[in-house]
């Protein structure tokens, strides 16, 4: 016998971004196969560009549809072409950015279950308004509200279109792919974090290092393209440390790790002590140091002179052979960051990491020059803290905090 037909959902999502980047925010709905209004979603995001704004509005869309019945199929309905064609397959998604996007939306229901329609901007209103209402209130220092939404009565009736600077689009128009410009974080019209309203509990990151492995004391290069190496028994005894630390604190509610092997034995440790599960995301890897890898400081300095040079002068220039320059590492952590905070909205999370990494968070959030990277000094299973906030600005309240390995 044929099991009971499967729920159908409709979901419409739309963001924008007033400035593109620039303050930004999404709106999501859904529906039942009636049309009714089943579940709204909204929220600002910060300084980011069109497209993550509507890729973010897409991933909040599933994730409420899925709330509301895991089984379900969803028929997905937006006016980004760009958000459709590359959801449908129909084209490349060159951005890697926009790939991690892309990523976290299919992570929601299983492959087949969704399909994608590209609308007219006009019958897309209600999702539209209330990327509007996020972005308003965002700009206020506040939190979207359900409650005091009129995006649905207003897109009822017509309203009164789309409020200023939700960014220029017209009908159909395809947006050049784009993610959030790590050099604009940080720069908001809204008021200073402590200043202003009440925001409500804030996303907190608890940033560890990973304890030593053989290569630490040596001070060599080691990133992902290196060997891997796992921890040394004194980087053990560090994450135990560290964990202790964690434990006593009790906070934590989620536990994230690169994917490299120095982490994972660090995040165990920690997760253990917690009786959490580990979500490895590869975002949180160390920056490819190229020919470099597993070499000290004296060595690249006697054999890649010039490149070590530039390398110091500069965050936009590379290591040799092919490595990764600071500035694609803080690329690819902003968006993994915008990808974490979406998914652990107003949760405390422990991120276990590296160095590059770490220090880039810990930039991105103080609004500081690419410079600022060579300035800052961290410690095997240091812990640092960032707490980011409804209306965009970020808080460091922690940096190194080496206070447990005494």
């Amino acid at each position: 016998m044929p099991g009971p037909a499967r729920r159908v959902f409709t979901v419409e999502a739309d963001g924008g971004s007033r400035g593109n980047p620039g303050p930004a925010g999404y709106g999501a709905v859904v529906r039942d196969a009636d049309g009714a209004v089943l579940a709204e979603d909204a929220a600002y995001v910060g300084v980011a560009s069109n497209n993550v704004a509507e890729y973010r509005g897409l991933s909040a869309g599933l994730r409420a549809a899925r709330g509301l019945d895991p089984d379900a199929e969803v028929r997905v309905r937006m006016d980004s072409k760009l958000v459709v064609e590359q959801m449908s397959g129909r084209w490349k998604i060159k951005h890697p950015g926009m790939r991690e996007l892309a990523a976290e939306a299919r992570e929601v229901f299983p492959p087949g279950r969704v399909s994608y329609e590209w609308i007219p901007r006009e019958q897309n209103k209600h999702a539209d308004r209330l990327a509007n209402e996020a972005m308003d209130a965002g700009r206020r220092g506040e939190r979207w509200s359900a409650e005091a939404s009129r995006a649905e009565l207003d897109a009822g009736t017509g309203g009164a279109g789309t409020r200023e600077g939700s960014g220029a689009r017209g009908e159909g128009a395809v947006r050049a792919e784009g993610g959030v410009r790590a050099e604009e974080v940080g720069k908001s019209a809204t008021p200073a974090v402590g200043w202003g309203t009440d925001l409500g509990a804030p996303t907190t990151f608890l940033l560890l290092r990973h304890g030593e492995t053989a290569l630490t004391p040596q001070k060599r290069f080691s990133g992902t393209g290196g060997s891997d190496p796992a921890l040394s028994a004194t980087g053990r005894g560090q994450a135990a440390a560290a964990a202790g630390l964690l434990a006593a604190r009790g906070t934590v509610e989620a536990v994230v790790s690169s994917p490299l092997r120095r982490c994972r034995e660090t995040a165990e440790a920690a997760a253990g002590r917690l009786g959490l599960d580990i979500r490895v995301e590869d975002g949180l890897r160390e920056a490819d140091f190229g020919a470099w890898e597993g070499l000290t400081f004296a060595e690249v300095r006697e054999r890649h002179p010039g490149d070590l040079a530039a390398w110091l002068r500069s965050t936009k220039a590379a290591p040799s052979g092919g490595g990764e320059s600071f500035a694609e590492v803080s690329r690819r952590v902003a968006v993994t960051r915008d990808k974490l905070l979406a998914r652990y909205a107003s949760r405390t999370v422990l991120l276990v990491t590296h160095v590059t990494p770490i220090k880039t968070l810990v930039r991105l959030a103080l609004g500081a020059p690419p410079e600022s990277l060579y300035r800052m000094e961290l410690s095997p299973a240091g812990v640092s803290e960032v707490a980011y906030y409804a209306d965009g600005h970020a808080s460091v309240r922690l940096l190194n905090d080496t206070s447990h390995l005494r």
